[in-house]
């Protein structure tokens, strides 16, 4: 391929497609769409509907991710997995005949806890890129709750649930937000002087919001989590955290 063409899509709400994504998926010779396994067709439609929203023209082209190799440790897990990707995403370009731009829709935002930038950079030879940015889950979930993103002169940091179980809440942070934490991390914090902000299908019609201090609102997320990822079959959520004034430098 010459052009890779990466086209952030929001967070679920097709209207939330920027005008130039709209355009740039207008424009797409050809458009790959992910099949994520049983239990996550919802995310193939979900891509197909904005493409038919936004007209798009293009030859559309499914193909199958790869699972990751869970006896590998991580690192080298994801390693393998984006190899293994980009070597497919090589052959259903070649497989399609098509020589024009190829678009990927992806999930909120390319640049932001996402791997398919990682992922092109694997390709040989490496095409021309294009970046289109979408609404992340972090703009998403403080819209949903109508909070700032940031307290008056505040830092946030933006961090993941492995990071937090792993070495707990980042020392001096005031807000933190939390991304890619399938294990409700909090559960491991002092929930003394914190409040969450919690949403998942952020901007979809099966949104779901939960906040309040973390000991109180902290069940909640845990069973409202756990039934909509029965329901559903696949769940994606984020959380922020916040202390109350004065607490933030005592960690």
């Amino acid at each position: 391929m010459q052009e890779l063409w990466l086209v952030g899509i929001g967070t679920g709400n097709p209207s939330h497609v920027t005008l130039e994504g709209v355009q740039a998926l207008r424009e797409a010779d050809l458009i790959l769409i992910p099949r994520k396994g049983t239990g996550k067709e919802d995310l193939a439609h979900l891509r197909h509907q904005i493409l038919r929203d936004c007209g798009a023209a293009g030859k559309v082209v499914e193909f199958d991710m790869p699972q990751r190799d869970a006896a590998l440790p991580y690192g080298q897990r994801v390693e393998r997995w984006h190899d293994q990707i980009a070597t497919i995403w090589a052959q259903t370009v070649k497989d399609a005949g098509r020589s024009g731009p190829v678009a990927l829709l992806v999930w909120g935002d390319p640049g932001l806890y996402d791997s398919t930038l990682r992922i092109a950079g694997r390709l040989d030879p490496k095409p021309r890129l294009r970046v289109v940015p979408g609404i992340t889950a972090l703009q998403a979930l403080t819209a949903a709750h109508a909070i700032p993103f940031n307290t008056v002169n505040g830092a946030v940091t933006v961090t993941t649930g492995r990071q937090l179980r792993d070495h707990g809440w980042p020392k001096g942070a005031e807000t933190i937000v939390v991304m890619l934490d399938g294990e409700c991390s909090f559960q491991m914090l002092d929930p003394e002087g914190l409040t969450i902000w919690w949403g998942a299908f952020l901007c979809m019609s099966d949104q779901i919001l939960e906040a309040g201090a973390l000991h109180e609102a902290g069940p909640r997320i845990i069973a409202r989590r756990a039934e909509a990822r029965e329901r559903h079959g696949w769940i994606m959520d984020t959380y922020l955290l916040r202390r109350s004034v004065g607490q933030a430098g005592a960690y």
